[in-house]
């Protein structure tokens, strides 16, 4: 029997099996796509999942960070990280990185989705296998969550990302977020001769080209430079009733998500990784639950009160000037999310 089945081959997934492979356990990862596989993210790594992606021997390329740009109409807003280098990176070259780094650590990846869970008490049936333990990183939409009835009511309205990448020179190492009333754009340097663009709104149905002409100043800055395809994402807000049930645990997006607006995804998702692989090594699944809560609840806690409160369109029209006006909790703000988790 193996020790361990990854549900899903994303960044979150690979990065679970890296740590279950350092752990001395039999794991195999199940992804029905073939890689490298692309979705919709902003591509910017926080300091914390650079670093915690180099010590997995992860090699990354792309473009350094340092650090955080707000924009409106007529004002910006700069807070450097404090602690280490951030890098833009292509969500492809991320993933194309961590496959290269699995198959070093001659992890199995199967090319199947898990299509049925069963918990038969001390191991579980992934579509009939028997194995240890189960750990559901399958995603925004997760179909592990569904099936095993964990999915939550999320009450906050709901927002949608699209991503295009715009073939030009990056003018700064900073990752620029304009906002106007329809949404933000986030800009990060992510080659050289390439910038991705971002765009998260609730305005649903919108094409990328219509709300990127809501922020006159980037489409000023991008100049007609050729945009690429367009990827979509959403609804964005997704919550599970719990993390574990079993022998089942949910890491990643599959665990639940506010909103890409603070941009840690890949940090969150490897100090969540870390936590299932250290419960499971300790034959204490329920552990994993009170760990997923003590890591995130400072990112879930502060990306939920920013997308509240610039719901209301004075507070929103005033978050660039605040952050301008207020350098130090601004800057405070910012080393909080780019910190390890």
């Amino acid at each position: 029997m193996r020790d361990l089945v990854v549900a899903g081959g994303g960044p979150v997934g690979l990065i679970t099996a890296l740590f279950a492979a350092r752990a001395g356990l039999d794991v195999v990862v199940r992804e029905p796509r073939r890689g490298p596989v692309d979705k919709a993210c902003g591509e910017g790594l926080m300091p914390g999942a650079v670093a915690g992606l180099q010590e997995l021997g992860v090699e990354l390329w792309g473009r350094p960070l340092a650090g955080i740009r707000y924009l409106d109409a007529t004002r910006s807003a700069e807070a450097p990280f404090r602690h280490g280098t951030g890098m833009g990176v292509r969500r492809t070259a991320l993933h194309a990185a961590l496959t290269e780094a699995v198959a070093a650590a001659g992890v199995e990846v199967e090319q199947a989705a898990v299509r049925d869970v069963q918990d038969r008490g001390d191991h579980v049936l992934a579509d009939g296998t028997p194995a240890r333990y189960l750990i559901a990183a399958d995603g925004l939409h997760s179909p592990t969550r569904r099936a095993l009835g964990l999915d939550g009511v999320s009450r906050m309205p709901q927002r949608y990302a699209q991503r295009a990448h715009a073939s030009i020179e990056p003018w700064t190492d900073l990752v620029e977020v304009h906002w106007a009333q329809s949404g933000e754009a986030y800009v990060t340097p992510t080659a050289d001769g390439q910038v991705g663009v971002a765009i998260l709104t609730r305005q649903r149905g919108r094409s990328f080209h219509d709300l990127l002409a809501d922020h006159p100043g980037l489409v000023e800055r991008l100049a007609g430079a050729p945009l690429g395809r367009v990827k979509g994402a959403g609804p964005l807000r997704q919550r599970a009733t719990r993390r574990v049930q079993g022998q089942v645990l949910l890491v990643g997006d599959a665990a639940g998500y506010v909103d890409a607006l603070t941009g840690e995804g890949i940090a969150l998702g490897l100090a969540q990784a870390r936590a299932a692989i250290a419960a499971v090594l300790a034959a204490d699944p329920e552990r994993y639950e009170q760990d997923w809560r003590r890591l995130t609840w400072r990112h879930d806690l502060m990306t939920a009160a920013l997308v509240t409160a610039s719901r209301a369109s004075l507070v929103r029209s005033g978050i660039v000037p605040a952050a301008r006006r207020l350098p130090a909790v601004f800057g405070w703000a910012v080393d909080q999310l780019a910190r390890p988790a």
